[in-house]
């Protein structure tokens, strides 16, 4: 049974934490990515219902709005070089390791049940969203599977199989890539959608007296609406809201090479974001997947079900066979998470030393991308012989061995009811509250274990 006394998290859980904050966390210092974006919605939805007139103090007044751009601006672009920071390293397979980590630790920091899912989710969905963007871009050169001419160009003519390289074989190439690709892809990762902020939006969301459940399933015109406003007012805010980076220096031919530079990055997080919408075939399938992905596995509904969960291939499967997304994409995108996200709790039934099937079951939990098949998870495993351990190993988990599978789980079928409760007793830190759940759980909530510091460390060798 697990300790209810939560410690201190390690560095990098609070990093996480921290920035999911600074991106879409509400506070009094109103200084989140998110509280800049309120603010201006709030403000420009002032100036629009009472015109400013004309007055001495006019200029004054678009000096400061230029220099609040700046700042909003300043905010975005550090929040995109964090984010990378925190989920990338010097190889490809660091930048697997660390996403791996960060998208599992969100996860492991959500709460499975109760009703603070839906808050916790919508905190934590930008930052999660961005990272599959990411890692789905880097899975899309891989397969040759970029057809857009602006990515394309700042691949410059570097070979799908040598993707994986591009930092050692042309550094200054991939810092360009770095810079006029993945930052403008964060930035419309972490944008989509936030003109679902805008007061004419949360007059639809939360109702004209404010006390409507915004997580609520909408009617179709009201999501027809909160669409088109949704789209207008990101876009708004993009432009005018942030807008582009400005020259510092004195050269003229260096001062048009950075201002046009900036040009094409806008316009090319713009065209993220239009085509994002309805995007066939194209590149808004960069943002589309993960989309529908996070708002799977980060659900605000409430019927949020973390038990279902693995079915997010399902959901996205049958996306791609309406036309809302591409299923190429779809499948790049199964190739690298599998269909247990990171950081789920998985239940399985353990071999004995004798390479044979015992007969109770232990807990583990999601630690990687990419796992050979996408049914076979890489997990870490939390218990062993019916004890929570702080320093488990890694292993595969096959179908024929993970409860979530029926078939695996009607292997159980053969145990006592009083030893399953026994199992559950010794695995249930709360076990008189969870009586009412199957004796052969097809999964676990692992939060409460992840609370404590020391079994934060699933990614120490």
């Amino acid at each position: 049974m697990i300790s209810s006394k939560h410690n201190q998290d390690t560095n990098f859980t609070q990093s996480v934490k921290t920035l999911s904050r600074q991106i879409f966390g509400k506070s009094y210092e109103k200084a989140s990515m998110l509280d800049n974006a309120i603010t201006y919605f709030t403000e420009q939805s002032i100036k629009e219902s009472e015109p400013e007139k004309p007055t001495r103090n006019s200029d004054n007044s678009l000096r400061f709005r230029l220099l609040e751009q700046e700042e909003r601006h300043a905010q975005l672009e550090s929040l995109c070089r964090d984010i990378l920071l925190l989920c990338e390293g010097e190889t490809f397979a660091e930048d697997n390791r660390k996403s791996s980590q960060l998208l599992a630790t969100i996860q492991l920091l959500s709460p499975s049940e109760g009703n603070k899912v839906s808050l916790s989710n919508e905190l934590n969905k930008p930052l999660y969203k961005t990272v599959l963007c990411l890692r789905l871009l880097d899975r899309l050169c891989m397969d040759n599977a970029i057809k857009e001419t602006y990515i394309k160009d700042r691949l410059a003519g570097l070979p799908p199989e040598k993707y994986k390289s591009f930092s050692t074989l042309d550094p200054e190439g991939y810092e360009r890539f770095v810079d006029e690709v993945k930052i403008p892809l964060i930035k419309a990762a972490l944008l989509q959608d936030i003109g679902n902020n805008h007061p004419e939006a949360q007059l639809i969301l939360k109702g004209a007296d404010g006390t409507a459940n915004p997580f609520r399933m909408l009617d179709a015109p009201d999501r027809k609406k909160l669409l088109q406003i949704d789209y207008r007012e990101t876009i708004k805010y993009l432009i005018e809201g942030v807008g582009v980076a400005k020259y510092i220096g004195k050269l003229k031919a260096e001062r048009d090479a950075f201002d046009q530079a900036e040009k094409r990055k806008l316009l090319f997080i713009k065209m993220l974001l239009k085509e994002s919408i309805s995007p066939k075939k194209g590149i808004g399938n960069l943002l589309k997947v993960p989309q529908i992905y996070t708002s799977m596995i980060l659900s605000t509904k409430h019927n949020y079900n973390y038990a279902l969960l693995p079915k997010v291939y399902q959901v996205l499967d049958k996306n791609a066979e309406r036309g809302v997304c591409h299923h190429l994409v779809v499948d790049a995108l199964r190739k690298i998470t599998g269909i247990f996200p990171l950081g789920y709790g998985v239940t399985y039934i353990a071999d004995n030393v004798h390479d044979e099937k015992q007969l109770s079951y232990e807990y583990a939990i999601v630690k990687h991308l990419y796992p050979d098949d996408p049914e076979s998870p890489v997990c870490r495993t939390a218990t062993r012989n019916l004890g929570f351990i702080s320093f488990g190993q890694d292993i595969i988990i096959n179908k024929d061995h993970n409860l979530h599978f029926t078939e695996t789980a009607k292997q159980l079928s053969k145990i006592s009811k009083e030893r399953l409760n026994e199992i559950l007793a010794l695995l249930s830190s709360n076990y008189n509250e969870r009586k009412e759940l199957d004796l052969i759980p097809r999964c676990w909530f692992a939060n409460e274990y992840f609370s404590i510091k020391a079994h934060q460390k699933l990614w120490n060798k």
